[in-house]
């Protein structure tokens, strides 16, 4: 009997080894999986470590294939966009932190510190004690912008918003632009002044006022600037003011029009105020809903053919729009009608633009609407009928690509516009169809920012701006530098 007893108690110790030696070897395997990718769990969650150490994840894929991330190079390392705060929601900032080096930043940019008057104050936004500016680090506390045809020209608001958030590590952004803290380390001088908002909420009198708001908080932006010795040092060339609305900034445009504008385009400015050669042209912020690439609509399902909803009857340059109404209201498969904001406006026009292969762009009372980039967003192809229309991000965007240029003199034609539209083919069609959809997040505003956006793309162009005022002031400085170097060696020797 003992020996029966011997023989069955030493498999079951040998199994029981086993068992345990398995358990030793997959921790052991583990704990080495985890240091191939990083360094030290320490202060990172567990999806953090699941995200950035999954077999996908352990190369730097497009910062350096060949090397892999610590946890400390998690949070510091310039690496591709990753929308954390959708992702690790409730996880805690540690886990969504990724800070900007601002030794790669595109554009050092310095910000002045206005009174909250000019800027979120305008958003009935009240800052504590000795509080200039809101915590953008928590989405829940950022000010909301406010809604309707207001929104269109909101560009400041989302450029301030992302120089604000490039100083948290606990907001996710492109690193192309960096507010700094000193002007003498920066590349451009952002002024925060909401000129689109000023000029929609305080341009008319109320009650006793003789001046309006708008017209006071521009003057004392203009006193404020020009008393400025980092205004003084060029003139303000190196300022960038925003005037997105056609008639923001009205009456202190002259007075700073040495200073880059972003604006939506120069159809109220004389040449010496505003001009390519300085200025930047920013996109509308579109009011329809964006429409995904898997749930746009391709040739076929698309039955209608031309597609123009807003309004007709226009001043100056848009009297054209009323010569296309009676040209084209009676065709079968256009839709050329009134609309506006108002009565279920956005949404037909989201369900019209998105269910239409061609979309007019015509002149109105300025060259340029969001009418276009509603257009882009809903995958409609644009068909621009405005002359002098200047365009965002044209030096490297073609837009000949995705858009279909007619001069208006042309569209006029009885016949012309349609038989020019309904010859292009289906194969044509798609293919700007599809380049619509690959460059359609270049006009997207949101916060925080993404690379490739319409925020991200405006310092872009800012940046790619500068390099020309840096080579006018060197050109016109040569021959004063060359002296002072001469006299700093005469006074060595």
């Amino acid at each position: 009997m003992s020996t029966m007893s011997e023989k069955s108690i030493l498999p079951s110790r040998f199994l029981s080894c086993l068992i345990g030696l398995s358990l030793f070897l997959l921790l052991l395997s583990s704990l080495s999986l985890f240091q191939f990718c990083g360094s030290s769990f320490r202060n990172i969650s567990v999806l953090q470590v699941f995200l950035v150490n999954s077999p996908s994840s352990c190369s730097k894929d497009s910062v350096n294939p060949s090397e892999t991330l610590t946890t400390e190079e998690v949070r510091n390392e310039e690496v591709p966009y990753v929308n954390f705060t959708e992702k690790l929601d409730g996880l805690g900032h540690d886990a969504r932190r990724v800070k900007c080096d601002p030794s790669k930043a595109l554009l050092r940019v310095y910000m002045y510190d206005l009174p909250a008057e000019f800027h979120f104050g305008l958003l009935n936004w009240r800052g504590g004690v000795n509080q200039l500016w809101p915590d953008v680090s928590d989405l829940h506390q950022v000010p909301s912008y406010p809604g309707g045809l207001n929104l269109q020209h909101s560009i400041e608001y989302w450029l301030t918003l992302d120089l604000l958030s490039s100083n948290s590590p606990n907001v996710d952004r492109p690193c192309t632009a960096i507010r700094v803290e000193h002007s003498t380390e920066a590349d451009i001088l952002f002024v925060p002044f909401f000129a689109s908002l000023s000029y929609n909420r305080h341009s008319k009198l109320h009650g006793k006022e003789k001046v309006s708001v708008n017209r006071l908080l521009q003057d004392k932006l203009v006193e404020f600037l020009k008393d400025r010795d980092e205004w003084k040092r060029l003139h303000g060339k190196d300022h960038l003011i925003v005037a997105h609305h056609p008639n923001s900034l009205l009456n202190a445009r002259k007075k700073l029009h040495s200073a880059k504008f972003v604006l939506a385009d120069f159809g109220r400015y004389p040449p010496h105020v505003a001009n390519l050669d300085k200025d930047i042209i920013a996109p509308y912020k579109h009011m329809v809903k964006t429409i995904s690439s898997s749930d746009s609509a391709p040739f076929e399902k698309r039955p209608t053919l031309v597609y123009f909803q807003g309004a007709i009857y226009r001043k100056a340059g848009g009297i054209i729009r009323q010569e296309l109404y009676y040209l084209l209201k009676d065709e079968k498969d256009v839709h050329f009608t009134f609309g506006s904001i108002g009565s279920n406006g956005i949404k037909q026009a989201s369900h019209g633009m998105a269910a239409s292969k061609f979309c007019l762009n015509i002149a109105g009372d300025t060259p340029s609407s969001n009418r276009l980039f509603d257009a882009i967003a809903s995958h409609c192809v644009p068909v621009i009928i405005s002359d002098e229309i200047e365009l965002p991000f044209e030096d490297i965007l073609d837009y000949s690509e995705f858009c279909i240029f007619i001069r208006a003199s042309e569209a006029v034609k009885s016949g012309y516009l349609l038989n020019l539209l309904r010859g292009i083919e289906r194969d044509k069609w798609t293919k700007m169809w599809e380049k619509l959809k690959d460059i359609a997040s270049h006009y997207e505003y949101q916060y925080p920012s993404r690379p490739g956006d319409a925020v991200d793309m405006i310092w872009q162009a800012v940046s790619r701006k500068i390099s020309g005022v840096k080579s006018s002031v060197h050109r016109k400085t040569r021959y004063e530098r060359t002296q002072i170097l001469v006299e700093g060696q005469s006074s060595t020797s």
